[in-house]
């Protein structure tokens, strides 16, 4: 029995049909370049995501160079410690027009980019729907847990960043993100900190749907918020679910920003569960006598807990802890 299977074995491999472990073993493990000009290792992005091995032992890098990559891009869950670095912010750009409404398509589907593995980040490149003013049209769609976009562009209208996923954790840092309604939308816990939000049309900046035993939601740091010409009435947010939770620190808010600041979506019971807070923001936009009675002013002591231990804390839904106890 033993001589069969070896020779089944040695049959395999001589007919180009590698076993289990091999087929893994021939995964890529290393850095890799995407050139549109067949300069690299691949020409899309997508087939370099596809040769990479699962789950990687040590960090790589995919080094992305200029040009317009016009694909639906998805990093799956069982991809990990990924660094995507675009070789110029204005140039390097993955580009796709999808929209809710597209055939079968809803919002979840009109992605350019979702990234579902944990510990993948993207520098110096942009990301775009360019479906335009159609309704739901989603350029990032980020689920992952430890993801970090630093540098980076992400250009659409409505529905622009869906940063979401039970428990995920996401950083963006010097980042540019524009649209029109609910553009920055999700459950997960994010940290925007030294980004430029800009508003195309009257709407709203923030729909976060943060999850009731979730302690932070959207946190915006250092951000300006600026419009375009003829953009005159933004709310900060409105709550997508009961228990949403945003926070802005430190912003400078154009006049485009409304004096009440945030919305309850016409659902007043929203008042008394969701948590708007704001610390020290400056600009016309900054009017913290109008705001509504159901928002809040941090004090000093509050404001201070908005550090990256605390935001990026994470903790367990209560829900679910009797999945592993008798």
């Amino acid at each position: 029995m033993k001589t069969i299977i070896s020779l089944c074995t040695i049959g395999l491999m001589l007919c180009g049909i590698p076993r289990l472990g091999q087929a893994q073993a021939l995964k890529i493990q290393h850095d890799l370049v995407v050139a549109k000009d067949g300069s690299g290792d691949f020409r899309y992005i997508q087939d370099a995501i596809n040769a990479i091995r699962v789950y990687l032992p040590k960090p790589i890098t995919v080094k992305i160079k200029k040009g317009i990559y016009k694909e639906k891009i998805v990093v799956p869950s069982t991809l990990t410690n990924i660094t995507f670095v675009g070789e110029s912010l204005d140039s390097t750009i993955i580009s796709y027009d999808d929209y809710s409404g597209k055939g079968k398509m809803e919002t979840f589907d009109s992605y350019t980019v979702q990234v579902m593995g944990n510990d993948i980040r993207f520098e110096n490149l942009s990301i775009e729907n360019t479906a335009g003013r159609v309704g739901q049209a989603v350029a990032l769609h980020v689920e992952g847990d430890r993801c970090v976009f630093d540098n980076c562009r992400f250009l659409g209208n409505q529905d622009t960043i869906f940063a979401s996923g039970e428990n995920a954790r996401q950083l963006f840092k010097n980042c540019y993100i524009e649209g029109t309604v609910d553009f920055i939308f999700g459950s997960s816990t994010a940290l925007f900190e030294d980004c430029r939000i800009h508003s195309k049309a009257n709407g709203y900046v923030t729909a976060a749907s943060t999850p009731i035993w979730v302690e932070v939601g959207y946190v915006f740091k250092n951000c300006t918020l600026s419009a375009a010409a003829g953009v005159t009435q933004v709310y900060l947010g409105r709550p997508w679910r009961d228990y949403a939770k945003t926070v802005f620190i430190n912003c400078t808010l154009g006049e485009h920003i409304l004096p009440e600041g945030w919305h309850n979506w016409g659902r007043p019971n929203t008042e008394k569960t969701s948590f708007y807070a704001e610390y020290k923001n400056t600009g016309v936009g900054f009017q913290p006598q109008k705001r509504v009675s159901w928002s809040k002013q941090l004090s000093d002591k509050e404001a201070a807990t908005y550090t990256y231990e605390q935001i990026f804390a994470g903790k367990l839904n209560p829900t679910y802890q009797h999945f592993w106890k008798k």
